[in-house]
Formats: C-alpha cells, sequence, structure tokens
C-alpha cells in the first residue's frame, strides 16, 4: 500500500534541513524538526521565518502562506516526537556513521508503515537502507542547495526499495512543486559526480597555478555562462562537503580522476571551510570578499 504521507519529520536544522523543513510547511505538510539541542532547532526555525519573509517581499508566496506555513512547523527535541509522521527525511552531517547512528535510534521510534529517507549527497543508499529495520521502505531524496530557490530532487532507489515506497516519494516530490530526476545508485549520483569533479579540477587548476581565484570564477562565469564561478561555488557548498563527496567518489570508482586536490585538503584541514567559516577560497570578514590565493 502507498502511504499518504501527511506529516514530515526533518533531521538536522541546518541550511539544508531546514530548507527540506520550509518547502514541507509552505506545501502543506505538518514539519517536525529535529536537531541535538534545542539552540539549534530554534536557530534553524528563526532561518526558515527569515527565508519565508523574503518570499513574501518578493512575492512568491502571500503572507497568509507564511502565517500558515510557520503555524505547520514543530520543532522536535527528542525522537520520540517522530512517532506518529508518515516521512523521515535524514538531513545531517554527510558522514556515514553519524547518519547509521540516526537510523539505529530512530527506527524503533517510527511506527511500522513509515518512510525513511536520506538526503546524503553521496552514500550508497543501499548500504545505508541495510542498517535499518525497513530497507524497503528507504530511499533517497537528495534535494539542492538552497532548496527553496532550486527546483531539481534526484530520487535514488536502493536494491531494496519497494514501488510503493518510490511512488509515494515521487508523489511527495511533486507535491513540494519540484522536478524529480531518477538516479541509480552510484556513488554521488547524477548531479555531484558531474558538478564536483568540476569544482575539483577548478581548485586544480588553481593549485597548479593555471589561474587566480578570480579569474578562474570570471572564465567560467562568463566563458560557460554559470551562474556563479566554480570556487565560488565550493565556498557556497562548503569546502569539508566537496572534500568528502571526492572521497565517496574516489573510494567508491577507484578512479584517480575523482582524486581530491591536496589543495582543498589543505583548506579544510586549515578549517577554511568557505562561508559558513567566514574563509575558503574568498574571505568573507570584510565588506566584500576577498579571494585567497
Amino acid at each position: 500500500m502507498v502511504v499518504e504521507i501527511k506529516k514530515v519529520g526533518v533531521i538536522g536544522s541546518g541550511q539544508m534541513g531546514s530548507g527540506i523543513a520550509h518547502v514541507c510547511a509552505v506545501a502543506g505538510y505538518q514539519v517536525y524538526l529535529n536537531d541535538l539541542s534545542r539552540d539549534r532547532i530554534e536557530s534553524g526555525l528563526a532561518s526558515i521565518n527569515g527565508n519565508m519573509a523574503r518570499q513574501v517581499s518578493k512575492g512568491q508566496i502571500s503572507e497568509e502562506d507564511r502565517s500558515a506555513a510557520l503555524d505547520r512547523l514543530h520543532g522536535a527535541e527528542n525522537l520520540d516526537m517522530l512517532a506518529d509522521v508518515d516521512l523521515v527525511i535524514e538531513s545531517a552531517v554527510e558522514n556515514e556513521q553519524v547518519k547509521r547512528k540516526i537510523f539505529s535510534q530512530l527506527c524503533p521510534v517510527l511506527k511500522p508503515e513509515a518512510v525513511l529517507a536520506t538526503n546524503t549527497s553521496s552514500i550508497s543508499i543501499t548500504r545505508l537502507a541495510a542498517s535499518t529495520d525497513r530497507p524497503e521502505r528507504f530511499i533517497g531524496i537528495h534535494f539542492m542547495n538552497p532548496v527553496p530557490v532550486m527546483e531539481l530532487v534526484e530520487l535514488v532507489r536502493g536494491i531494496a526499495t519497494e514501488d510503493e515506497t518510490f511512488e509515494a516519494a515521487k508523489a511527495f516530490v511533486a507535491r513540494l512543486g519540484k522536478t524529480t530526476a531518477v538516479a541509480e545508485d552510484f556513488p554521488a549520483f547524477m548531479v555531484n559526480r558531474i558538478l564536483l569533479p568540476m569544482i575539483n579540477e577548478a581548485i586544480y587548476t588553481l593549485y597548479e597555478g593555471v589561474g587566480s581565484v578570480e579569474s578562474i570564477d570570471t572564465a567560467m562565469r562568463l566563458g560557460a555562462n554559470h551562474p556563479m564561478g566554480p570556487l565560488q561555488l565550493a565556498d557556497f557548498i562548503g569546502l569539508d562537503t566537496c572534500l568528502s563527496i571526492m572521497q565517496v567518489l574516489y573510494e567508491g570508482l577507484a578512479d584517480s580522476k575523482y582524486r581530491p586536490c591536496p589543495l582543498l585538503v589543505k583548506y579544510v584541514e586549515a578549517g577554511w571551510l568557505g562561508r559558513k567559516t567566514r574563509r575558503g577560497f574568498y574571505d568573507y570578514r570584510g565588506e566584500t570578499p576577498v579571494p585567497t590565493r
């Protein structure tokens, strides 16, 4: 039987998790946002409120829509508050051990028919599903960042994912007003398998001294008509996330073309992770971003 999704749980209130909670609430779902602490949940809800206000000012949603959507958003301080949801989307950090730990705590709480999804951008859906009590009701629902703006969602079935689970996920994404692209369960799926090696190559181009940060980004913006340059985009994604996706590609496909650039590793080791730490390929601590190389 296809589960009718009415209540959605989101685990992780960072940039992706709060974006997913935002679009679910606007689409009419009751949403329960969970994180490790009340402070994190509050900060996620505050950023959703601000982003919705921006949508109102741009005329994308009405003030009534915003107020109704905020009423549908609930902070869930513990996982027990997700006992009654029909779908849970895990959007924690891109680390397999962390995700497995969440699933081991979450599964005993969920009702048997609930669908469990992960927003992973690169980790094997089949492997994650196998660590749960419901591999047939497990699926990858990979949103793009920033979630309220980006129209695509990658749907990824694990080897055990049942048709009913897939159909429920497809209907859910359609109700959010997003477009589905179905990807096979291979490392990094489609978007990141194409995008991240391009970013990694841009970092190699910088590392080898072919161009400066500014010239590489200008070249790709004006020469390939990209809305932002690859190094600026890397800072936006987070250099730690870029590195972890490259490592998944490199380990999963064992091809040297996916080797993470040593310069990317160095930036991550320095804690210069991009916008979120205010330094990456650009320094964001002043009025305008300044290239760091």
